[in-house]
């Protein structure tokens, strides 16, 4: 679609900075706002283009949107997106993070906030160019399924997960999912890459526990819980996983083992992922399985040895590898220490090709002719697992085309989080064509 009789990036600045207005914090466990204002919001903008969501809570102000937009050529395609965000620390942030101010800087205007790249950018982008679309009667052919989600940001169980468990006759006849974390840019060797995410590391948020004699902190105690508890820890944490290429990454790092002129092995990736930069911190993330001691908790008194201790660690596993990550998990926790299962979801992986992956790579390259599109592995976890787990195939699409000086990965769940003006303007015009060719 060369020619357009709208402009789907007319309103995508406007529509991310009032998302990002409403505070969504999402504390886990702990009371917070909710999305029920977020979702009642997004459903206002779509019922003033005559598009109706149902609404579905999984508790009070536990707030998800579902409905269905589009023709009826083809299976449907499911668009999701999330309206929780992280905490955010108003103290630690240059501006207030839930006033979704537009400032300009040295990098040009940006729009600033919690949710600015994790996702409100993605949501604004969608209901940008549904609501141009809608306005101007232009109807892709192919049925589409809107989604908007609660609870990702504390594993999706009472938003995407209660959608699969309670509502999956809304979700059933999907094949594709498009949801975040992909189809931004980086700078390799002078080329913008765009990296779309085509697979997600498992989720094993551990708990580790240690037991040993209590007593009094003067005596002998060789069988001392923390001592247990901090040996294993050190051992998980120091471990050097192997690298591991799994078919994504493989395609990944050939495009860019070309523009270096080489050829990519597991020898080589981690210099090859060091090509890119600020995103290598995550990249270099995704050639390995990884596990990150986090929290640590034992005894209530100086001299009283307690008789257990806890550890919490942040397990990720690469697709085909979950195996091997339990199997050397056990080795270095070690006899002493029990491991149990706080949160476990699996990994995916999905082939980065037919006419969806056909349509993305097309929408970035009309925009951005001298590009290069290619899949990646990413290292957290989105709502497309409980999707994958009915049977879609899962993609990571928001497009956004980024100043090379701009330390992006940074900014998801970080302080100062924002994304640039143009960036979203250019990332509404490419997902509207990707929308146009289905």
């Amino acid at each position: 679609m060369s020619e357009r009789a709208y402009d789907p990036a007319a309103e995508v600045v406007e529509i991310c900075s009032d998302l990002i207005a409403i505070d969504t914090t999402n504390f886990g466990d702990e009371p917070g706002p909710g999305e029920r204002k977020a979702a009642e919001h997004v459903a206002a903008l779509l019922d003033e283009v005559g598009i109706s969501l149902q609404v579905v809570e999984s508790e009070p102000g536990r707030t998800s949107l579902i409905g269905r937009w589009g023709g009826d050529t083809g299976e449907p395609v499911l668009l999701h997106g999330h309206l929780d965000v992280v905490p955010a620390n108003a103290a630690d942030w240059a501006v207030d993070p839930f006033s979704g101010d537009v400032r300009d800087g040295p990098g040009g205007a940006m729009v600033w906030g919690r949710g600015a790249v994790d996702m409100k950018d993605f949501d604004a982008m969608l209901l940008s160019s549904v609501r141009a679309r809608a306005r101007a009667g232009v109807v892709p052919d192919r049925p589409l399924v809107l989604c908007f989600t609660a609870d990702e940001e504390a594993g999706g169980a009472k938003g995407a997960g209660h959608l699969v468990t309670e509502h999956r006759d809304l979700l059933d006849d999907c094949t594709v999912a498009i949801g975040e974390v992909g189809g931004f840019s980086t700078t390799v060797r002078g080329r913008r890459v765009y990296l779309i995410e085509a697979a997600e590391k498992g989720m094993a948020w551990l708990r580790l526990t240690a037991r040993g004699n209590a007593g009094h902190g003067s005596m002998r105690h060789p069988d001392n819980a923390v001592t247990h508890l901090a040996t294993a820890v050190a051992r998980i944490g120091q471990h050097t996983w192997p690298v591991r290429l799994t078919p994504t990454m493989e395609v990944l790092l050939a495009a860019v083992a070309e523009l270096a002129g080489t050829e990519a092995t597991p020898e080589n990736a981690e210099s090859l992922v060091e090509e890119f930069g600020a995103a290598s911190r995550m990249l270099g993330a995704v050639i390995r399985n990884t596990t990150n001691p986090t929290m640590l908790q034992a005894g209530y008194k100086v001299n009283v040895v307690p008789g257990s201790a806890e550890a919490r660690v942040d397990g990720r596993f690469l697709p085909g590898y979950e195996d091997e990550f339990w199997d050397t998990l056990a080795m270095l926790a070690g006899s002493e220490v029990e491991i149990s299962r706080d949160v476990h979801m699996p990994a995916l992986e999905t082939s980065y090709d037919g006419p969806v992956a056909a349509a993305m790579t097309a929408a970035l390259l009309a925009e951005d002719p001298d590009a290069i599109v290619a899949p990646y592995l990413m290292s957290g976890g989105t709502d497309a697992k409980y999707w994958a787990g009915i049977g879609m195939k899962c993609f990571g699409f928001t497009p956004l085309r980024l100043p090379e000086d701009l330390d992006f990965t940074a900014l998801f769940h970080g302080v100062d989080e924002r994304v640039p003006v143009d960036s979203l303007q250019f990332g509404a015009r490419v997902f509207d064509r990707f929308l146009g060719s289905l």
